[in-house]
């Protein structure tokens, strides 16, 4: 016997609703976590999550040519990620 297509339908739209909420706690830790120097690479969901991955990966490229085109001679102060967290939850950003 075959299953219903609404219910196959109803499965999948589940399933994509728990991806969304773990990618959504994911990406809003991600400010912190980078902060503190993590390596995201090594959280359980990197290994599932294509989208966070290519995230991940993309903000580690732009990290990089920004340290390429203006080399850091000091290290910024520890609040400049909060900073720019406050920012973007204000919306200033």
């Amino acid at each position: 016997m075959t299953e219903p297509q609404e219910l196959k339908l109803d499965r999948k739209h589940a399933a994509r609703d728990f991806a969304d909420s773990d990618c959504a706690e994911f990406q809003a830790n991600m400010p912190e976590r980078i902060g503190a120097g993590e390596d995201l690479q090594t959280d359980p969901h990197m290994l599932t999550c294509e989208r966070c991955r290519s995230l991940v990966r993309e903000l580690e490229y732009i990290v990089e040519v920004a340290r390429q085109l203006m080399p850091a001679e000091e290290e910024p102060r520890d609040e400049l990620w909060a900073n720019i967290q406050l920012a973007i939850e204000r919306g200033d950003a």
